[in-house]
C-alpha cells in the first residue's frame, strides 16, 4: 500500500513538474498575466482586462499623438510607452490623478487605471501638451 502511494505522489509531481515548463506559449501585451496562467484559458468572469496601448514619442520638443481621442473601460490597465529626448511630467486628470515623472530616455512605461467614467485628459507639464483625451466608460 504504501509503494502505490509513494508512486501516485512521485507521479503527481511529475507531472505538476511537467505543467509548470515552458509550453512555447507566448503572452501578447494586451492579455497580461501575472500568475503564469495564460488568461485565454479562464473563464471569462476571471480573466484580466485587455491592457490599452499609448505610444509617445518627444522629439526635439514635438510630440506625437497630440491631442488624440481615444476610448477605455473603467479600469482597464492604461499604458503609455514613452521614448523622450527630454525629461518631463505626464499628468494624468482623472479621479484620482496621476503624475509620472519622464526621463530623457528611451522605452518608458507608465501604467495607471481609471475607476471612475468621464473624460480624462493626460498631458504634458514642460511642454504644456495634451497628448490624449480618454473617454472612460
Amino acid at each position: 500500500m504504501k509503494i502505490r502511494s509513494s508512486l501516485a505522489l512521485l507521479t503527481a509531481a511529475a507531472l505538476l513538474t511537467a505543467g509548470c515548463g515552458d509550453q512555447g506559449q507566448s503572452y501578447t501585451e494586451s492579455t497580461p498575466s501575472a500568475t503564469g496562467v495564460n488568461p485565454s484559458e479562464l473563464p471569462d468572469h476571471q480573466a484580466p482586462p485587455d491592457r490599452f496601448v499609448v505610444r509617445v514619442t518627444i522629439k526635439d520638443g514635438i510630440v506625437t499623438p497630440t491631442n488624440e481621442q481615444l476610448q477605455a473601460a473603467v479600469g482597464q490597465p492604461i499604458v503609455f510607452r514613452v521614448d523622450s529626448d527630454t525629461p518631463d511630467e505626464l499628468h494624468v486628470h482623472s479621479n484620482p490623478e496621476h503624475s509620472f515623472k519622464i526621463e530623457a530616455k528611451p522605452g518608458q512605461m507608465f501604467q495607471f487605471t481609471v475607476d471612475v467614467p468621464g473624460k480624462v485628459d493626460v498631458e504634458l507639464h514642460q511642454l504644456n501638451k495634451t497628448v490624449a483625451t480618454i473617454t472612460v466608460r
